[in-house]
């Protein structure tokens, strides 16, 4: 709806023309942008979410100006404005109104995909992986929460001269992953289920859930300028009977919910009861204080032991790809990169504070991934860059600071350059560092051993023991060679379930002692054994095992 002064000036036919301008033409702004920048980030062998947000910020306040949250206070392109005006017959400010107005919908389709990518990210997650990584994932969060929160809050208060509620605030705006932006590049690089891939996203849905009780405290602090137990405690009691009641339906509720599902006969009723329980788990989180993107999570979890699971994720996909993509441009579009000009007096303050914080954001993540034990070897390192990217959780925090009025400029613009900066590093560094390793097929390359895990095989001619061998087919080992000899595989693709993999040859017979001719040998390609080959020459019989005669 739209001002009622404006009802006064247009007609309703020419407001209902302006929506659906703006409506249909920001989809086709974001879509073109975000695929022409993922395209371009796919064939650098980039993660495609850094195209999304670089066509945000070229699409935004930086760039063009073209899709503009009105949280920014920034004035929409005017040629745009001109364009959709002379096609409805309105002024251009009639229609900056409209946007304003209408912008809501589209930042609910961007949470739609927010929810559409975390409940994917469930479902793909393995309850008993993420089980096994629990002790882990919990060290991680701990340490990733506390690193950052202490000495961002210190830094600020004690080296800055912050006041006190700012520098908290700051301090706990570094304390959230965003578990979509990490859930998109591991997913991408088919990391998503190893260990390191599971413990990062354990520990950032702990994160999600110490942030929260965090910004509680914060948001307390900052209103009367004392702390009230009652409220955090409560808080923290919702959160931890939250995460048990998912964690048992996860073990639980897959049966029903299969039993349901195979007695539905109207089409699309796989998307359509996973969103059922999409929604209820995101009611549930946001009824009772918490996030609604843990919700959508936890979602994912319960589903991932069902027997529909590939469906779901199968019929989830497309609407990831149209939703998310919405999400992670309105991220883009809200960076204003101005502030990092260096020449304006007015923004050297907020970069000095800023790189202060980047240091701080960045190594308290990163050292969070060296403080867990484990028994089995894991890449430290892209457990710490999987928890450094702040994304939509970071300009949530910032969000709420701007409207309490507990952030000055230069903080503001230091949390935002923050915010930017490990949103941007995250994907470019968790490239780099997995590089070559592309999941659990990407580590077995790396020690040298085929898809299926064992060593590569040798082509044929290749030397085999002492003496080269050649692969002739139909080939094999003189019977006084022993049993150590081995026949060579005829040329061409081997056998077994992966390229590269053939089954284990079964072990020869070991002749016995005294017996230097055990009998006829097994036969080759193309060969029939000896107890098959009929009555030897001149009609008689072949000779019996072991019997030292030739036919």
């Amino acid at each position: 709806m739209v001002a009622p002064s404006l009802l006064l000036e247009v007609g309703s036919t020419q407001i209902e023309t302006v929506e659906t301008l703006l409506q249909v033409g920001r989809y086709l702004v974001i879509f073109l942008a975000a695929r022409a920048l993922a395209e371009l980030m796919a064939r650098l062998k980039l993660p495609t979410i850094l195209g999304e947000l670089v066509a945000g910020v070229v699409i935004g306040v930086t760039g063009l100006h073209l899709i503009l949250p009105p949280a920014v206070h920034a004035e929409l392109n005017q040629g745009m404005l001109a364009l959709i005006g002379s096609c409805a017959g309105v002024s251009a400010d009639t229609v900056a109104g409209i946007y304003t107005e209408s912008f809501p919908s589209l930042e609910a389709t961007a949470k739609l995909g927010l929810y559409a990518l975390l409940f994917l990210t469930g479902l793909e997650s393995e309850l008993d992986e993420l089980m096994a990584v629990g002790q882990q994932a919990t060290t991680v969060a701990i340490t990733g929460v506390l690193l950052p929160f202490s000495l961002g809050t210190a830094g600020l208060y004690y080296l800055f001269h912050v006041p006190l509620f700012p520098a908290v605030f700051a301090g706990a705006s570094m304390t959230a992953t965003s578990i979509g932006i990490t859930a998109s590049v591991f997913g991408e690089l088919k990391f998503l289920r190893t260990r390191e891939g599971q413990t990062v996203i354990g520990a950032a849905v702990l994160d999600d859930i110490l942030g929260i009780v965090i910004l509680a405290v914060v948001v307390a602090l900052a209103a009367d300028g004392s702390l009230s137990a009652g409220p955090i405690l409560q808080l923290v009691l919702a959160a931890m009977v939250f995460v048990a009641v998912a964690l048992f339906l996860s073990r639980t509720a897959a049966p029903a919910f299969d039993w349901v599902l195979d007695r539905l006969r109207a089409p699309g009723e796989v998307v359509v009861a996973g969103f059922v329980v999409l929604g209820l788990c995101c009611f549930t989180a946001e009824a009772i204080g918490l996030e609604a993107a843990l919700g959508a999570f936890a979602a994912g979890l319960i589903l991932s032991a069902s027997r529909h699971t590939a469906a779901i994720q199968a019929s989830v996909k497309p609407l990831v790809a149209l939703f998310a993509t919405v999400f992670f441009v309105l991220i883009g579009s809200a960076l204003d990169l101005s502030v990092m000009n260096p020449f304006n007096p007015a923004n050297r303050e907020g970069l000095i504070v800023a790189l202060f914080l980047l240091a701080v954001a960045v190594g308290g993540k990163v050292a969070a991934g060296w403080s867990y034990l484990s028994v089995q070897k894991t890449n430290r390192l892209v457990v710490g860059l999987g928890m450094m990217p702040r994304g939509e959780v970071g300009l949530i925090f910032l969000g709420l600071g701007s409207q309490a009025g507990i952030l000055s400029a230069p903080l503001e613009a230091a949390i935002l350059l923050m915010v930017i900066g490990t949103t941007f590093l995250a994907p470019l560094l968790l490239r780099l560092a997995l590089s070559g390793v592309a999941g659990p097929a990407g580590v077995r390359a790396r020690r040298g051993l085929s898809p299926c895990g064992r060593r590569p095989v040798r082509p044929p001619g290749r030397s085999r023991g002492r003496r080269a061998r050649r692969s002739i087919p139909g080939w094999r080992p003189s019977p006084d060679r022993g049993p150590s000899s081995a026949a060579v595989p005829p040329p061409g693709p081997p056998p077994g379930p992966a390229a590269g993999c053939r089954p284990r040859a079964p072990a020869a017979a070991v002749p016995p002692p005294g017996n230097p001719r055990p009998g006829p040998s097994p036969a080759g390609p193309g060969e029939r054994s000896g107890a098959d080959r009929g009555p030897g020459p001149r009609g008689r019989p072949p000779a019996a095992a072991g019997s030292g005669r030739r036919g």
